[in-house]
């Protein structure tokens, strides 16, 4: 990835998505760009034109910390934005954001026997690990069910984002389909911030930029977001539909990693539904048992 570029295009998004409305200016006439204009972000974050223009340029190694907050500040960044935008200049600055060299990372196969043990301990919400690259990388058994139209009966590891843009069978499993997509690239996004030089990941966005337009046209938007914590509705080909609550926590023991937990509300539709789906799976692993 060419770094300049990502800082340019990333504060040049920014920047037009802001009106001069938003940040408290005239509009005045004969605009002839969408948003702000480079002066106006300069005025509003304290520096010179020439300043913010160089780092609109892309040269934005050296940045000072408190330049960096007033130019977050002028554009109205959120909290993942301006942590996007640290990253860009740590990154730019030659920096780690874990502090140590980067090296191709190979994720193994099947999880610590701990981490998998304690996936298993979860019994009434789906529960998985993934990590920067969206790998599927362990569940629990509830998890293997609800993911079973993802991981399918292939050999390669399971892929939140290959599925969602190249599997039409992503349209059904994501009503919101539109949405999750958005908020698989912005999660990608700002992955790829953080890590400038994940070779595995630089050849997932490859990839799915060659396959798909929807990908290109999302990731050229430079959005950016965290996961956290929310609501999404699903529909599984058993099942039908469910309504989810989600939580994301990072695993301190291998960093990058995430494990994410699926609930429904308690005596809810989804809840029993839910339900069904283990005793769908459960089934299904002890018809697998003599054969195994």
């Amino acid at each position: 990835m060419d770094h300049r570029a990502e800082v340019r295009e990333f504060l040049m998004s920014r920047r037009a998505k802001l009106s001069p409305e938003d940040a408290g200016l005239p509009a005045g006439r004969n605009r002839r760009v969408p948003g702000l204009r480079r002066t106006e972000v300069a005025t509003l974050a304290g520096v010179s034109v020439e300043y913010y223009a160089k780092l609109e340029r892309g040269a934005i190694a050296g940045a000072s910390a408190s330049v960096l907050d007033a130019v977050a500040g002028a554009l109205r960044l959120d909290e993942t934005e301006r942590a996007h935008l640290f990253d860009l200049a740590r990154a730019a600055d030659g920096i780690p954001t874990s502090g140590r060299a980067r090296r191709r990372a190979t994720p193994p196969p099947v999880a610590r026997p701990g981490l998998q043990w304690a996936l298993d301990a979860i019994t009434e919400g789906v529960a998985f690990v993934r990590d920067p690259r969206q790998n599927l990388l362990a569940t629990n058994a509830l998890g293997r069910a609800f993911y079973s139209p993802v991981i399918g009966d292939g050999g390669r590891t399971p892929n939140l984002a290959r599925f969602q843009f190249l599997d039409p069978a992503a349209r059904d499993f994501y009503p919101d389909w539109d949405r999750f997509a958005q908020m698989c690239v912005g999660v990608m996004r700002a992955e790829a911030g953080r890590d400038p030089h994940d070779k595995d990941l630089q050849e997932l966005v490859g990839e799915l930029s060659t396959r798909s337009e929807t990908f290109r046209q999302l990731w050229g938007a430079h959005d950016v977001r965290t996961h956290g914590s929310g609501l999404k509705r699903f529909h599984h080909p058993v099942v039908g539909d469910l309504t989810l609550t989600y939580e994301e926590l990072g695993l301190t023991a291998e960093p990058g990693l995430v494990l994410l937990i699926y609930t429904a509300e308690p005596g809810s539709d989804s809840a029993e539904r839910l339900r069904l789906l283990a005793s769908w799976q459960a089934t299904r692993t002890a018809e697998a048992a003599p054969s195994a």
